[in-house]
């Protein structure tokens, strides 16, 4: 199949620890901004680069699937969820090229630092295009990007600041 004739997607990974409408912001960005037929959001069964998650695989993605049902271009994916294991951004996409033509991985700021030691950066860098989520409080720091846009999302919210407001 050629590539032209596949639909154009965007992936937007992450744990989603819970959800929340930072979240949902930066999908509806995209949606506006990005030339796609489809964006689709996939939770982490665990981040390669945590050890724990607060919530459950399955309780994020059923979190996911409710915030984001909305949106009709939206689709939340089980992929990495169903390989129950810390699955690399690379192996996602390589997943969603078989159907796909993945054109972009959405990325909020608070990732460029270390972005370089994701597994197999090389070959992503070069298969797609990085879009970034802006975050209060990180700088863009695309240096190590070949190619990205940036989407312009002010929210002052984080996973982690919901968490510790539940403790």
């Amino acid at each position: 199949m050629f590539k032209d004739s596949l639909e154009t997607v965007a992936l937007f990974g992450g744990s989603f620890d819970p959800p929340h409408f930072g979240h949902k912001m930066v999908v509806e960005e995209a949606l506006k901004s990005l030339s796609i037929d489809k964006l689709i959001i996939v939770p982490t069964f665990l981040n390669p680069f945590k050890t724990q998650s607060y919530s459950t695989p399955s309780l994020r993605l059923k979190m996911a699937k409710e915030m984001f049902q909305e949106f009709p271009k939206v689709e939340v994916s089980d992929y990495e969820i169903e390989e129950k294991k810390p699955t690399p951004t690379v192996q996602t996409v390589q997943y969603f090229q078989q159907k796909y033509n993945v054109q972009y991985v959405i990325v909020g700021a608070d990732n460029l630092n270390a972005i370089d030691r994701w597994y197999n950066f090389k070959w992503l860098n070069e298969q797609v295009t990085w879009v970034i989520a802006s975050r209060v409080g990180y700088t863009i720091a695309s240096d190590k990007l070949r190619d990205f846009k940036i989407l312009d999302v002010v929210a002052d919210i984080s996973s982690t600041q919901i968490r510790n407001q539940n403790k």
